[in-house]
């Protein structure tokens, strides 16, 4: 189970970096795709932005819940041990 969810969160951190990278910084998001007037393109620069801005709003959620699922899962796995209650093995002297 936590294998699987790792991979998840992989794959969705590689997809929320690219996402970021094809946003651009004055809002014209994918450069030449919206492009065009708006009766010859199928989206305007603006509604790709929109439809980017969401989309990497959706994927960072979905990021987040893997990442605490990663912690739930690994905090369970984890054994609880005192270090006043564990007790070390002394091995006995060797005789020669």
């Amino acid at each position: 189970m936590y294998t699987v969810v790792l991979v998840i969160d992989i794959i969705l951190a590689v997809f929320l970096c690219a996402l970021v990278l094809l946003q651009r910084s004055e809002g014209g998001a994918l450069g030449g795709l919206g492009g065009g007037t708006a009766a010859t393109s199928f989206m305007t620069g603006r509604s790709v932005g929109n439809m980017l801005t969401r989309l990497t709003a959706i994927l960072a959620f979905c990021f987040v819940v893997t990442t605490l699922t990663l912690g739930i899962l690994a905090k369970r796995d984890l054994q609880r041990t005192s270090m006043v209650t564990t007790t070390v093995p002394v091995e006995a002297p060797v005789q020669e």
